[in-house]
């Protein structure tokens, strides 16, 4: 299903102005904080896990409407998803917003296509990624 510009933006104002998962999680299994020093964007995610699977997530930063609704996005897809899983969508977002892939998101997913308008604006591309970014580094510190 492919949203319309204007939806693009109720997406990502909604998510901004309303993030889901933020705050921190402590004690946490997993912790990353990430930074786009060139405009000043910061993002803590902390993340719980239940043997594989991604039991709670939370989010907190600062930063501009984009990053902070690409982390509140990030959040909402990988909740309660095995690692394996998170990784999969963590793949097809930064494939979609770098890579011009199609994501092929589930229904469940489609607010994540509202990011890939993001590509209009190149200067963008890095806060719409720093979440993604983050969880990467984050979950690269599970032992395989």
């Amino acid at each position: 299903m492919s949203l319309s510009d204007s939806l693009y933006k109720e997406v990502i104002l909604e998510h901004y102005q309303n993030p889901r998962f933020r705050g921190k999680l402590e004690p946490a299994d997993l912790y990353e904080h990430g930074v786009n020093p060139l405009c000043g964007d910061e993002l803590e995610l902390t993340i719980n896990l239940e043997g594989e699977k991604i039991s709670e997530v939370r989010v907190n930063g600062k930063g501009c409407s984009i990053s902070q609704a690409s982390g509140s996005m990030m959040a909402e897809a990988i909740r309660g998803k095995t690692v394996s899983e998170a990784e999969s969508i963590l793949k097809r977002f930064k494939n979609m917003v770098l890579e011009n892939e199609d994501p092929k998101f589930e229904e469940e997913l489609e607010d994540l296509e509202s990011m890939e308008s993001v590509k209009k604006i190149p200067a963008r591309i890095k806060c719409a990624v720093l979440p993604w970014n983050t969880l990467e580094r984050a979950l690269s510190k599970i032992p395989k």
